[in-house]
C-alpha cells in the first residue's frame, strides 16, 4: 500500500517536472521569437525612415535645381 502510494506520488511529481520543463522550453522559444520579431521590426522601421529621408532630401535637391 505504501509502495503504491509512493509510486503514485513519484509519478505525479515526474509528470509535473516534465510539464515544468516543457513550459520553460516554450517560454524560452517565445522569448527568442519575440527577440527576432523585434529585430525584424526595427530593420523594417529603419528602412522606412531611410526611405522617407531620401525622399525629403531628393525633394529638397529638386527644389534647389530650379
Amino acid at each position: 500500500s505504501r509502495q503504491i502510494l509512493r509510486a503514485l506520488l513519484e509519478s505525479a511529481a515526474s509528470q509535473l517536472a516534465a510539464q515544468m520543463t516543457a513550459m520553460d522550453s516554450a517560454t524560452k522559444n517565445a522569448d527568442d521569437l519575440l527577440t527576432n520579431l523585434k529585430i525584424v521590426y526595427n530593420k523594417v522601421r529603419q528602412a522606412y525612415i531611410t526611405k522617407e529621408i531620401l525622399e525629403v532630401v531628393g525633394g529638397a535637391e529638386a527644389l534647389n535645381k530650379k
